[in-house]
């Protein structure tokens, strides 16, 4: 089914200059122009929108499109190991994050608790954020 860059978007759950944005970074391949009715056109396959969503899933996995674009380079059948490890490393990265999140969440937690007790003049949030 040949579909519109505007259709491809909506099947794809993101906006038009997303679409254009993957073409300019090698994530999606530009259709060949054909010619209709003295205007160019492009047209997509239902496979495009395939890949479009394979694109959206591997981002909320937290995958950068660099990344991305390395597996989207890979054999699903004979590269599982380079798969694997790119997927270990994002674990990795997303466990580091998430310690790091621990940690704010645990500190504004106790600037949260010193604000309710009225300790100190001013509110420990706003100080603690303070620059000057």
């Amino acid at each position: 089914m040949a579909l519109s860059i505007s259709e491809l978007a909506r099947g794809g759950g993101v906006g038009v200059e997303t679409v254009r944005y993957y073409q300019r970074r090698g994530l999606l391949q530009k259709p060949e122009t054909q010619t209709r009715g003295g205007g160019g056109y492009r047209h997509y396959a239902d496979e495009d929108v395939s890949q479009l969503r394979f694109i959206k899933t591997a981002q909320v996995a937290g995958f950068s499109l660099d990344e991305i674009g390395e597996l989207l380079a890979l054999d699903a059948r004979t590269d599982r190991s380079k798969v694997r490890e790119s997927a270990r490393a994002r674990i990795a990265a997303l466990d580091l994050k998430v310690a790091e999140l621990q940690v704010a969440r645990q500190s504004l937690q106790r600037l949260v608790e010193q604000c309710a007790a009225g300790e100190g003049d001013a509110c420990p949030i706003i100080s603690a954020f303070d620059r000057a």
